[in-house]
């Protein structure tokens, strides 16, 4: 399988490096021309083709020949650049390309997700900030999303919960909506947030979902489990 990497300098894009040599995915990867020294210990491993992940000609270079592409929806400064970076991806993509995006919990789908109010007091505080300082729009988070789910491609978008540094502790469970109690532990160890990225490229129901995810380990999975039976 050949896949593509958007946003692959980043934590989150190394750890999905990672995961995909250990399945010994052929890779390539885009990152900004400044970032491409940190994936110096990836040389050899990694054709890196460096430029904004917004280009529509970085990403149709990037993307060409691949069977999948997984996408860091970075909502950086106020000028569309997560939007851009979906548009280009959804416009290069063939029709039966796998596309996996990765957001926050604040992403909904169908507007039936429940949030915790520390979670809405701190979008209602930190968004305005970030956009004043012109550091980051989380609505562009917002439109980049809309523009996937009204897609007919084949993506994904993995709704991460509150993440932490650490050993992997598996392959993290998902529920359609924040608000479900298997997700109230709202914690997932970095490396398995990627992990759980490259997994859905070769899961098939999870075409056209939007999961949010929390680690296998956590409290709130555990009971899960426990009340399954």
């Amino acid at each position: 399988m050949k896949v593509c990497i958007i946003g692959a300098s980043g934590k989150l894009g190394q750890y999905m490096i990672q995961h995909c040599l250990a399945r010994n995915f052929e890779l390539t990867g885009v990152c900004r021309a400044e970032s491409v020294e940190k994936l110096d210990r990836f040389k050899g491993k990694i054709e890196i083709i460096p430029g904004p992940t917004n280009d529509p000609d970085v990403i149709a270079k990037a993307m060409h020949g691949c069977d999948g592409v997984l996408t860091v929806l970075v909502p950086w400064g106020v000028e569309g650049y997560a939007t851009g970076t979906a548009q280009a991806v959804l416009d290069a993509a063939g029709p039966g390309t796998r596309l996996i995006f990765s957001c926050g919990w604040h992403i909904t789908k169908d507007g039936k997700d429940v949030y915790a109010w520390r979670l809405k007091a701190l979008l209602a505080v930190f968004g305005p900030i970030a956009r004043l300082f012109r550091y980051a729009d989380l609505n562009d988070q917002v439109e980049a999303c809309r523009r996937i789910f009204a897609s007919d491609k084949r993506w994904t978008v993995v709704r991460g919960s509150d993440l932490e540094e650490g050993e992997s502790e598996g392959l993290p469970v998902w529920s359609r909506h924040v608000g479900d109690a298997i997700l109230a532990s709202n914690r997932t160890r970095r490396t398995d947030f990627a992990l759980f990225i490259v997994d859905a490229l070769t899961t098939n129901m999870l075409v056209h979902e939007a999961p949010a995810i929390v680690s296998c380990k956590s409290s709130s999975a555990l009971a899960a489990l426990e009340r399954e039976g």
